[in-house]
């Protein structure tokens, strides 16, 4: 562990030599701020989702209409974090992004290269600035 601005913080595990732009599967897990449960509960063992469990799930579902070269496979909200897995398959991209909304602008808000990094900013951007207006106090783990 090392200390950036006078607080510990984990060294990434990311691979140094790896470009995640790269077509791939990518397991993904986002946890809230404090692990608070901001999307929902678990009752008799299935997660009954809250109106920020819903935007989140709603807007993971939306990652394919922003990002074009990007496939879903299981995805799943939990009480304080989720999980998915975002394929990147640009074999067949022909490079026309589609903001499927008839406004010309996309929801979510594309940030730089089209790697993971920028794949899930772009998603807990658009699940921030909505879930905001339901809890203020709503948040992403750093």
């Amino acid at each position: 562990m090392s200390l950036f601005n006078n607080k510990y913080r984990v060294e990434s595990i990311r691979l140094q030599n790896w470009d995640y732009s790269w077509d791939g599967n990518y397991f993904i897990t986002i946890c809230t701020k404090n692990r608070a449960m901001f999307f929902g509960d678990v009752n008799n063992g299935e997660m009954q989702l809250n109106d920020i469990g819903k935007l989140a799930a709603e807007y993971w579902s939306e990652i394919p209409d922003h990002f074009p070269f990007v496939y879903l496979e299981k995805f799943v909200v939990m009480p304080n974090h989720i999980h998915g897995i975002i394929v990147i398959h640009k074999q067949y991209y022909d490079g026309v992004v589609n903001d499927n909304n008839g406004s010309g602008k996309t929801r979510f808000q594309n940030q730089g290269p089209n790697s993971i990094s920028s794949i899930v900013g772009s998603y807990k951007w658009v699940v921030t600035k909505n879930a905001r207006e339901i809890e203020l106090q709503f948040g992403w783990q750093s």
